[in-house]
């Protein structure tokens, strides 16, 4: 199991299908490329020292386990706008039509915001671990700061999964980055 399969496998999909009023299938095809998505928008925001500090301050400040009823929807807005920026919409977009249409991508929208807080709070998760992950060692030819227990090590890893790279290289390749760093 990859890690990006682990931390979507930590959603509580049902949860979510429930509090948003639609069909599961529905809400787990939207959960499948809104954690990708956010995961890479993290990323992307981690690669300067001002972004990563930044990064590291918010997953300090989401330390706790998080489930769908705490979720502080707001904050979880406001962690999505720092992400993506102005993009937040068009990534939404793109996520859902990755995912199979463009209506999925007004579920995504309203995803992500929900994943969001419970994402830095798995984050938080990992680096009080020391950065280990669910995932199987990098093989020999991977770098080691794929299992580094900085932040940005720590999300490299998990988007350096098949899934992360087809939804980050393909759908919203352009799209990430576009928060404020």
């Amino acid at each position: 199991m990859s890690d990006l399969d682990g931390l979507i496998n930590l959603i509580p999909i049902g949860d979510i299908a429930k509090k948003l009023g639609i069909d599961e299938n529905v809400a787990k095809a939207a959960v499948a490329v809104a954690v990708p998505a956010i995961v890479g928008g993290l990323a992307a925001n981690a690669k300067t020292d001002t972004g990563a500090q930044k990064l590291q301050a918010a997953v300090e400040h989401h330390d706790k386990k998080v489930s769908v009823d705490d979720v502080d929807v707001e904050d979880g807005q406001k962690i999505v706008k720092h992400v993506f920026g102005a993009k937040a919409d068009d990534v939404a977009a793109a996520a859902g039509a990755k995912a199979g249409g463009p209506d999925i991508g007004a579920i995504v929208a309203q995803v992500l915001p929900i994943i969001a807080p419970i994402v830095l709070a798995f984050l938080a998760q990992q680096m009080s671990k020391g950065g280990s992950t669910t995932a199987a060692a990098p093989k020999a030819e991977e770098p080691a700061a794929a299992t580094g227990t900085d932040i940005g090590s720590i999300l490299g890893g998990l988007l350096s999964s098949k899934q992360g790279q087809d939804i980050i290289g393909g759908a919203l390749g352009g799209l990430l980055g576009g928060g404020t760093k």
